[in-house]
């Protein structure tokens, strides 16, 4: 006998997209005008960086625009969760599409943070004329636009981790727009022409922990480890603990996307045991007690469990 459930909050939509309500969803607009402020200012980094040779400004730069990309993330998912939903190719939909992009923007963050380390250390040997006011003028205006930009997604984040995280990415970047107003201040007021690279160098090395994580976050979800908030022993212990279980087998739990939390798992169950209550209780147990809202659990009774036996991974 087989029984599989979804747990609260996994229910069916029809009509519109189940996104359309989601926190995320209702902060469209507040994630487009900041793409918008972000771009504008990405923009006017680049070319006053690359007119004033200035490499703390076009690390600063390359920073922003990985604010552009968490940003523009955040948007693709929640269009993704409105437009594409499951088909019979695709039952999950295309959530896997926002990890496979934070994974190429951890790829990409690393060669850029490492072609700003490298070209810094090559400046030391002849730094050139880089004019502070132009530094600092551009600095300030990117600071300024982090700053709108957090005040935009400040409710959302409190809301949407999708939002949240986007927010975050914004909130690093003000340490690399106070790092580049430092070196214009210096460069200005004492015409020492190493700040520049020095700010360079530590805005590349702030950079690259963060690739890095975001990068072993990405394969986490894409080789299907378990989430490291799950604790799987305990579920395993606590599901074996349910009156009328009788073994737990076939216990996995993944990651869909940033917040979706999937995972399977078979139950034996003793002779004269209601498969209904055990399906119940292990409902309750799993989305109450771990957050894991999304199950699919399948109940045995005596001698139906001997396929699983058979199964060789």
């Amino acid at each position: 006998m087989t029984h599989i459930f979804r747990g609260v909050g996994a229910g069916h939509g029809h009509g519109s997209p189940a996104a359309a309500g989601s926190a995320g969803g209702r902060y469209v607009r507040p994630l487009w005008i900041s793409l918008g402020v972000l771009l504008a200012f990405l923009v006017l980094e680049v070319v006053v960086g690359v007119a004033t040779s200035s490499l703390a400004l076009l690390s600063d730069a390359g920073h922003m625009f990985t604010d552009v990309l968490g940003v523009g993330m955040s948007l693709a998912a929640i269009s993704a969760a409105r437009g594409a939903g499951p088909t019979d190719r695709r039952t999950f939909g295309l959530y896997r599409g926002e990890v496979l992009a934070a994974l190429a923007n951890a790829a990409l963050l690393c060669g850029v943070a490492g072609w700003v380390v490298v070209e810094a250390v090559r400046r030391f040997a002849a730094p050139p004329d880089v004019p502070g006011l132009p530094l600092m003028l551009t600095a300030a205006a990117g600071l300024a636009a982090n700053v709108v930009v957090l005040l935009l997604l400040r409710d959302g984040a409190r809301e949407s981790l999708n939002v949240r995280g986007a927010r975050l990415e914004v909130l690093a970047d003000l340490l690399g727009s106070v790092g580049v107003l430092l070196a214009g201040a210096v460069t200005l007021l004492t015409g020492w022409a190493y700040a520049d690279p020095i700010v360079a160098i530590a805005i590349g090395l702030f950079v690259v922990p963060r690739a890095v994580g975001l990068g072993r976050q990405a394969v986490r979800i894409l080789v299907q480890a378990a989430p490291a908030h799950v604790d799987l022993p305990r579920v395993r212990s606590e599901l074996g603990a349910l009156a009328g279980v009788r073994d737990v087998h076939d216990v996995h739990v993944w990651t869909l996307t940033s917040g979706m939390e999937v995972g399977t798992a078979h139950l034996s169950i003793h002779a004269g045991a209601d498969p209904g209550a055990v399906l119940s209780a292990a409902r309750h147990l799993l989305a109450d007690g771990h957050g894991l809202t999304h199950f699919t659990v399948q109940v045995e009774p005596p001698g139906a469990d001997r396929h699983c036996a058979e199964l060789a991974w």
